[in-house]
């Protein structure tokens, strides 16, 4: 008999939107960032990577990982904008001109912010 290749639930981690969505809210990185030590958490949670949802033992092992292939490659999937619920419907052909503005609004607002970046290095 061959081997099984399911994942199993205990090795799952976060998922690639909820990661990104983490990363972006400055609340839920702040809770992350000044968590409690807890017993459970290898490290006593202290060493936790966030971009991959792992927690590390050591900040030696931790600092390991961040210069591995799997890191890198989480890194760079997480620079990407997870697809919506409205790209989706817009992909179908529903509620288009909603997304076409959003989209829209979402690039001024990214030019606005790198104008504004640019000008404080200034």
């Amino acid at each position: 008999m061959g081997a099984i290749r399911r994942s199993k639930t205990k090795r799952r981690t976060r998922d690639m939107d909820q990661v990104h969505s983490d990363l972006r809210d400055p609340k839920q990185l702040a809770q992350l960032k000044a968590s409690v030590p807890d017993g459970d958490k290898p490290g006593l949670g202290k060493f936790h990577c966030i971009e991959c949802a792992k927690y590390f033992e050591s900040e030696w092992n931790m600092v390991q990982h961040r210069r591995g292939k799997n890191h890198k490659r989480r890194v760079r999937l997480l620079k990407e904008e997870p697809y919506s619920q409205k790209e989706a419907d817009a992909a179908a052909g529903i509620g288009t001109a909603a997304f076409y503005q959003a989209s829209e609004d979402r690039k001024e607002q990214e030019n606005i912010g790198q104008r504004l970046g640019s000008m404080e290095l200034e």
